[in-house]
C-alpha cells in the first residue's frame, strides 16, 4: 500500500507534510508535496484525508482486496467524497457528511 501525489493537483498547502506521521511527505519544487521513497508509506491515509484538493492517491493493492484501484478523498463543505477509481477507469464515490458520520 502507498500513496502518489498528483503534482498537477498538489497546490502546496502542506496540510499532507503535517499530517505524516512517519514525515515522509516533503516540500518540493514549486513548493508542492512529494515523497521521495513510496515504499516506506505506512499506508495510514492520514495525508489523503487532509488533501482537500483530490492530489493523494491511495493504491489499493491486491494484498486488501483493490486491484489496484486508487481511493481519493476531497471535501464540500462538511462532506468528505471518498472516491474509487478502477484499472478500468470506473468510479464509484461514497459520501460521508461529516455532521451525521455518528449518528445511529
Amino acid at each position: 500500500m502507498s500513496i502518489q501525489i498528483q503534482q498537477n493537483k498538489c497546490t502546496g498547502c502542506g496540510q499532507c507534510i503535517e499530517a505524516c506521521p512517519g514525515n515522509l511527505i516533503k516540500r518540493g519544487e514549486g513548493g508542492k508535496a512529494w515523497i521521495r521513497h513510496i515504499r516506506d508509506c505506512w499506508g495510514c491515509t492520514s495525508c489523503l484525508k487532509e488533501c482537500r484538493f483530490g492530489a493523494i492517491c491511495f493504491y489499493l493493492g491486491a494484498d486488501i482486496g483493490g486491484r489496484g484501484s486508487t481511493l481519493t478523498v476531497r471535501k464540500e463543505g462538511d462532506v468528505n467524497i471518498w472516491s474509487i477509481t478502477d484499472r478500468e477507469g470506473r468510479l464509484q464515490q461514497i459520501r460521508v457528511d461529516q455532521k451525521k458520520a455518528n449518528q445511529y
